[in-house]
Formats: structure tokens, sequence, C-alpha cells
């Protein structure tokens, strides 16, 4: 195995606690306390996931986050002691792939880590052909997507679901499907990551929840890509 795992939390007994049984699993691992030593690790130890706190000294996990997200694509799975949707949201719109409220099963979490892993590993097959529909363009050989002349960012996360979507217009992905294909897991994971996603890529791309030009919400199933 052997993958590569930054823990990043200022409570070193937690750090310790996940590194044992990550390392246990046989995951390579290392721990950073605070934002500054986690981001001159994500540098120097080039992690496949990283785990981390919300709750951090010199800079926030939301602000670590996005930081991470502008230059690296790595799986990252935010710790928080809060329940409330809106840091929940927060954490995804800023590049977050899962979040996990304190306290927490560490097997659920080992089981999440292993997932995204995978996932990663496991990339949505990319073709080198643009994806056009009405305004909307994808290149996915950039990961590129513009509506019109204005260029989209997306997160991570966000582009590979507008992807998958893209790439098979008007069919019907159920959420759970859409859960296991681009995060890498299904019984443990929670659907409402995949609707807060699209919502987010909804506003970005300027597409009304309320008469989608592009992402249509089949009730009670998912989501689909409408042909323009």
């Amino acid at each position: 195995m052997n993958e590569k795992v930054l823990v990043v939390d200022d409570e070193q007994a937690i750090c310790d606690l996940i590194k044992l049984d990550l390392e246990f699993e046989g995951y390579n691992v290392e721990t950073a306390y605070d934002g500054r030593e986690a981001l001159e690790k994500v540098e120097s130890f080039q992690p496949e996931l990283i785990i981390l706190d919300v709750m951090l000294p010199y800079m926030s996990g939301y602000e670590l986050c996005r930081k991470i997200n502008d230059k690296h694509n790595i799986p990252i799975i935010l710790l928080t002691a809060k329940t409330d949707i809106v840091d929940k949201v927060l954490g995804l719109e800023l590049g977050a792939d899962d979040y996990m409220t304190k306290p927490f099963d560490n097997r659920e979490l080992l089981a999440r880590v292993k997932a995204l892993i995978r996932r990663s590993a496991q990339a949505i097959p990319t073709s080198s052909d643009t994806i056009e529909n009405g305004d909307l363009r994808i290149i996915p050989k950039e990961r590129k997507v513009s509506i019109g002349e204005e260029e989209i960012h997306l997160t991570p996360k966000e582009y590979d679901l507008l992807y998958l979507l893209a790439q098979h217009p008007e069919q019907v992905f159920p959420r759970e499907a859409l859960l296991e294909r681009i995060w890498g897991y299904d019984y443990f994971g929670d659907t409402r990551t995949v609707d807060m996603h699209v919502q987010r890529i909804r506003k970005k791309i300027g597409d009304l929840s309320s008469n989608p030009k592009y992402l249509q919400t089949v009730f009670g199933v998912g989501y689909k890509m409408r042909r323009v």
C-alpha cells in the first residue's frame, strides 16, 4: 500500500490516534499541528490524501483547503466539531471532498480514506474531445469549463461531477451512483454531498435551480444533464 496521508489537527492526541490506525493499515503518515506546518508538508511530503481539522492555529482549515486546491488536486477529508450545515457547505465549496463531525468512528474514517484514495487512483476516463452543450464548453485535457466567453472556476470534485453528467446528456444518475462514481463510496456516504455540489455548480454556471438550463433535478432519484 504505502499511500501517503497527511493528518492535520492541533490536538496531538487526535493526530497520534489517527496516525496509529492508518499506519496499522499500511499507510505512510505524516502529521502537522497548524496551518503553516501543513502547507510546508503538502509540498515536501506530497500526500495522496489529507485529513484536515477545521479549527487550526495561524490558518483555518477552510483557508488551508482553499490554498491547497489552488495548486493541487489532493482529496481532503475535513474534520469539524461543528454540526451546522453552513460549515459543511463552506468546506465543500472550498474544495473538500468529504467531511466528518467529531467525535467520529475511526473505522468509518478508515473506510472513507480507502475509498477516496481508490477513487483518486481510478480517475474518471477522459476524452480529448471538447464537450459543447449550448453555451457550456468543457475542455477535458485542460479541465477547463466556460459559459460563453467566461471561464468558470470549479473545484476538482465540482468539475468531475459536471464532466460525468455532461458526458451522458439526458441520462439520469441516482445520487447514490454519483456518490460512488465521484467520491468512491456508497453506503456510508451522505447524498447531501452531491446536492451541495450541484448547488455550487449551478450557482457558478448561472443555472437557476427554479428553471435549470443544464443540470436538472429528477425528483426522488438524482440529476441529469439536459441537452440544450
